[in-house]
């Protein structure tokens, strides 16, 4: 269903495929590896990591680049339907440091003056080694948790291939991400950085293996915010190979003027952007760093030319609002599928609701409180509404953009300049029928949802 494809905001070329697999139980004891290599053993396990385990499946056929090669194999297998997860989930993993959850005040990790005037002039900073051992073990177990109980959150975006696990807005409903935004120094980092006393999660996204790439673009999925008002982080679990999974960024690009707001796509052959494509910034990031950028600043990400990862690239993601925010209404545009809750904020609203939780200058118990209860999340009959705003033609021509992104091997440059480049950009099906199809499906499941009545 085209629903499905839009609800991690990605459009999805094709649906889940069932092959011929073989069952196999594994411990996942790989995943919490604090080495590189997805192979190595951990010197410091995390808490009951020896006691998780998950049944993958592995697919009998694999890809290869030549006869007589060995066949690679995705580290990670997708799900069957039916593995999925609805509602909260509460793995049991130890917060670190001896951190008393919903206790212990938040952490701090000191900026320099150096790394914030690097942000407001490059766009984008590297801060290294926020997070030690314990903490990116703490995260790799959290991901660990989510990736063997998959959310039906994340259907859209591993039906899709994109990733090989991605969820938006996995602090929602996984307890685990919740409490690292709560006490870990993520949100001191980024007051620091966005030079503001108040820190907001305006969205999230856990991702594991970008298989696609993404071409240039820039960030719209921001959540309800303008990009003035936020700024976007990497936290990684991994270090990224050497030839593919490496963020590259136009160099002080967030500072252009040709590019639209809510365009996600960029051709860097845009008059305008001449001297920006000169200077390239690529960042092979390692466990514990964040990465840390303006919404605006062009940038791309390469897969491996196969789609295949045999080590793991663990991401937690998103973008945070600075400071006494305005809600933007943006119902119409794409930058609306990251805003799905059933909140009641309304366009020039200040930014003030559990559903964007505070994380500096401290969490706030009643917005955690609404976390735990499921008052935050998810509502069917709101996203409809939303979607049915995406369904007219000028709506759907901004939202083309996004589809344009995908896939950065294709056409290395993302240059949609040439028959050729035109040709790729194109998506398979008219825009407007996708989002209409899309909210006519998401009505369908409302409906199929609403209690029978027993036939006497």
């Amino acid at each position: 269903m085209r629903l499905l494809r839009l609800l991690l905001l990605v459009p999805c070329a094709n649906s889940l495929s069932i092959t011929s697999r073989r069952l196999r139980t594994v411990t996942v004891k790989s995943l919490f590896s604090f080495s590189s290599s997805s192979s190595s053993s951990s010197s410091s396990p995390p808490p009951s990591s020896s006691t998780i385990t998950t049944t993958l499946f592995s697919s009998t056929t694999s890809s290869t680049s030549s006869p007589g090669l060995i066949p690679r194999e995705k580290i990670i297998q997708p799900p069957n339907i039916w593995e999925y997860n609805f509602g909260l989930q509460s793995p049991s993993i130890s917060l670190p440091h001896s951190i008393d959850p919903r206790v212990t005040p938040p952490e701090t990790f000191p900026i320099t003056p150096e790394q914030i005037a690097t942000l407001e002039r490059d766009g984008v900073v590297q801060i290294p080694s926020v997070f030690d051992e314990e903490w990116v073990t703490y995260l790799r177990a959290a991901t660990a948790a989510q990736v063997t109980s998959p959310h039906f959150w994340s259907f859209a975006g591993v039906a899709s291939k994109l990733y090989d696990y991605i969820q938006r807005n996995v602090w929602q409903t996984n307890s685990a991400f919740a409490n690292f935004y709560y006490h870990s120094a993520a949100g001191d980092v980024l007051r620091q950085l966005g030079r503001t006393d108040k820190i907001r999660l305006s969205t999230d996204l856990l991702m594991v293996n970008p298989n696609k790439g993404f071409k240039w673009h820039q960030d719209n999925q921001n959540g309800p915010i303008s990009p003035s008002e936020g700024l976007r982080f990497w936290i990684t679990m991994d270090e990224t190979p050497a030839d593919y999974g490496s963020p590259v960024y136009l160099k002080a690009s967030h500072g252009n003027t040709v590019i639209e707001p809510e365009a996600v796509f960029v051709d860097i052959n845009t008059p305008g952007l001449e001297d920006y494509k000169k200077d390239l910034m690529e960042f092979r990031t390692k466990p514990g760093d964040m990465l840390i950028w303006h919404p605006k600043t062009i940038h791309k990400i390469d897969g491996p030319k196969d789609g295949i990862w045999t080590t793991y690239r663990r991401v937690l993601g998103g973008t945070v609002a600075i400071g006494d925010a305005k809600y933007c209404d943006k119902s119409g545009t794409g930058g609306v599928l990251s805003d799905l809750g059933k909140h009641t904020m309304v366009d020039g609203d200040v930014l003030d609701s559990a559903f964007f939780p505070i994380i500096y200058p401290r969490f706030s118990q009643s917005e955690a409180k609404d976390r735990d209860a499921g008052v935050v999340g998810r509502n069917p009959q709101d996203m409809v509404k939303k979607l049915g705003g995406l369904a007219g033609q000028a709506a759907g021509n901004k939202f083309l953009s996004f589809f344009q992104v995908l896939g950065s091997r294709d056409g290395d440059d993302g240059e949609c300049g040439t028959d050729e480049g035109e040709e790729a950009c194109k998506p398979s099906d008219p825009i407007e029928r996708v989002m209409q199809d899309s909210k006519n499906d998401l009505e369908r499941i409302i409906d199929r949802s609403k209690p029978k009545r027993s036939k006497n």
